[in-house]
């Protein structure tokens, strides 16, 4: 049985820090609690597959909340987003860990059914990745570290899910690719999830 873990990328709830995009035409408190309900959603569903879970947060874990009992909780590495997740990835690969995936937390379509097929992916493939509809992506999986998915992006920007399957296709690397989903960024976004 491979040994595998979930990696939670997180912001600090912090009122006019999060969501801000979303804060622009619905404010900076409603951006905050609607930032709050998403996590706590992404939190639930983590919990659920009864896979170890790490959550990484971006700036300190002081005052977090919804802090899941038993979990492991740590600070994002300074640099940009690639360096970051990459960095994630490194650390838990060298704990031993064997398949490892990575999501953020403003992914309302996220479930654990989804993170349980995205391990069995796993098991026949190198990499799974989820396409964002924005053109990003909400899921990143691989079983062994691969440092050019992280290098050379531009990060939140649609081109992000192509230069990355660019990345795995020029490595030779077997990947399975998941539904595509939306992120929630905008208030347009969050319409069309329905989320709230």
């Amino acid at each position: 049985m491979s040994k595998k873990a979930i990696i939670v990328f997180l912001k600090n709830p912090v009122l006019g820090k999060v969501k801000t995009r979303l804060a622009k035409t619905l404010g900076d408190t409603e951006a905050l609690s609607i930032y709050q309900k998403l996590a706590n959603h992404t939190i639930s569903e983590v919990k659920k597959t009864k896979v170890d879970a790490f959550y990484y947060y971006s700036e300190n874990v002081d005052n977090i909340f919804n802090h899941p009992a038993k979990s492991s909780v740590k600070v994002q590495v300074p640099g940009d987003l690639g360096l970051r997740m990459m960095k994630a990835f490194e650390g838990l690969f060298q704990k031993g860990y064997q398949q490892l995936i990575i999501i953020g937390s403003d992914c309302p379509g996220i479930s654990s059914d989804l993170l349980n097929d995205a391990f069995k992916h796993l098991s026949i493939v190198d990499v799974v990745i989820g396409p964002a509809r924005d053109g990003g992506y909400y899921l990143l999986g691989m079983n062994e570290l691969h440092p050019n998915l992280f290098q050379n992006k531009k990060w939140s920007t649609p081109s992000v899910f192509d230069d990355t399957l660019k990345d795995i296709r020029a490595l030779s690397l077997n990947y399975a690719q998941l539904e595509t989903l939306n992120d929630i960024d905008t208030e347009q976004d969050l319409i069309l999830s329905g989320f709230g």
